[in-house]
């Protein structure tokens, strides 16, 4: 294939209509590679089925199939079809590590390596196309729940930033859970050359109200941010915004973090409940700070910054109370010892597959029970910066 003729293709691509991308990646891709079939396969909000597209055929489950190690493992997979009359190019979708789906091309012969490299290519363009035309357009929306989102849900799915970041000094990786009914609990971030800021908050209650009160301590958070406040002035603002809507009768539990990409140094302020554990050469520990009060508590209440550090090779996990105290039907706590054994488990796994695998286990936990609390996993892999990047 000529370098005009995936320009071509590329072009196509980034002119299709929102509602409409699915079907012209299709097209365009068959017409270019020869391809018997070309599906665009989406994760479900939980992360265990990848819902076809284009075919409509009916959502899978990621484990045990190319397409879901592919996804996994964010390189690309090539198999023969179940029928054996085609080879498969499973290419993962993901924009800074954010992740969305798989893009698999049905090829008649086994694709030689120049053809992988421009069908890789091809996936990166359809990847970022895909999250542009998702502001667009409720197609990918719904083809990614497989059982309706309650209000509370929706709310708190479109305030997220992405489910995961990758740059070369950090991934981190955040997931919720209940997928399809989560209520206050939520997390945020926001990338800069020099440093990264993290927020995980848990909005007091139950169902739409906990998830508005979530919301409004999330966009007092941002808007104190991008003014250029710190972290004592985030919490500040975002504790006399809620005092003043509530009156102290509602409240959110909030961790605020904000790590220095050039040192490892961590600013903190613990508002709450969400606790962190830090593994380090196979150790697993708690990171103790100290607690102060929820936000909207009071409005008079005064803040202080804390400080730790984190090393190159380090991982940070933060949870939710809907972890750290979770029981099951049976009343047995879930406790710190049960996620440490789960952290160790997970220690070779990316951020990203990390949090899916602790989610599972917290479900498993509860053998098929709706979760007491709702719960949120973020899970951070640091490099931090090489001397001289």
């Amino acid at each position: 294939m000529s370098e005009d003729q995936l320009s071509t293709v590329e072009r196509a691509i980034w002119e299709a209509l929102p509602h409409a991308l699915a079907g012209t990646v299709a097209t365009v891709v068959e017409q270019a590679y020869g391809a018997a079939s070309v599906d665009l396969l989406l994760a479900d909000y939980r992360l265990d089925f990848l819902v076809p597209v284009v075919s409509g055929r009916p959502a899978f489950p990621m484990d045990g199939t190319s397409a879901g190690r592919a996804f996994a493992a964010q390189e690309p997979v090539t198999s023969k079809s179940e029928d054996g009359g085609a080879w498969e190019v499973h290419l993962p979708l993901a924009v800074w590590g954010d992740r969305s789906g798989v893009l698999t091309v049905a090829l008649p012969g086994e694709p030689d390596a120049a053809t992988r490299e421009e069908l890789r290519a091809v996936a990166g363009v359809v990847a970022r196309a895909l999250k542009i035309a998702d502001a667009g357009t409720d197609v990918f929306r719904r083809a990614r729940r497989r059982t309706r989102l309650t209000l509370a849900a929706e709310i708190q799915w479109e305030l997220l930033p992405g489910r995961s970041c990758v740059t070369d000094e950090y991934h981190l990786a955040g997931q919720l859970e209940p997928a399809y009914a989560i209520w206050g609990d939520n997390f945020d971030w926001s990338t800069a050359a020099e440093h990264l800021t993290v927020s995980v908050t848990n909005g007091m209650g139950r169902g739409a109200e906990a998830a508005l009160l979530t919301q409004l301590a999330v966009g007092a958070l941002r808007n104190a941010r991008r003014s250029g406040a710190d972290l004592v002035d985030q919490a500040t603002l975002a504790n006399e915004t809620i005092f003043n809507q509530h009156h102290g009768r509602r409240h959110v539990s909030t961790l605020l973090l904000r790590f220095d990409v050039a040192t490892g140094r961590v600013g903190a302020v613990d508002a709450g409940s969400p606790k962190i554990f830090r593994m380090r050469n196979g150790t697993v520990e708690p990171v103790g700070l100290e607690a102060q009060l929820p936000l909207g508590m009071f409005d008079d209440t005064r803040y202080t910054e804390q400080e730790f550090a984190i090393e190159s090779g380090d991982r940070l996990v933060i949870f939710s109370d809907g972890f750290h105290t979770a029981r099951s039907p049976r009343g047995e706590a879930y406790g710190a010892s049960a996620l440490a054994a789960a952290l160790r488990q997970t220690q070779l796994q990316s951020p990203s597959e990390a949090v899916r695998t602790l989610t599972r286990g917290l479900l498993d936990y509860h053998r098929g029970a709706e979760l007491a609390d709702d719960a949120v996993v973020l899970c951070l892999d640091w490099k931090g910066r090489a001397a001289g990047r």
